[in-house]
């Protein structure tokens, strides 16, 4: 693997991000299934 920055899918993303924060003694929310359809729906607008 070359050194650059690499796509990776974003599962993956977000586990890697979960355990960096576990391990900082950090833990944050898990969207509701209506919040993440709100943040993708561009049609509800805000």
């Amino acid at each position: 693997m070359s050194n650059a920055v690499h796509d990776i899918p974003r599962q993956q993303d977000e586990e890697v991000a979960e355990l960096k924060l576990k391990t900082m003694g950090i833990k944050i929310d898990k969207l509701s299934k209506e919040q993440k359809h709100y943040i993708t729906d561009y049609a509800a607008g805000t």
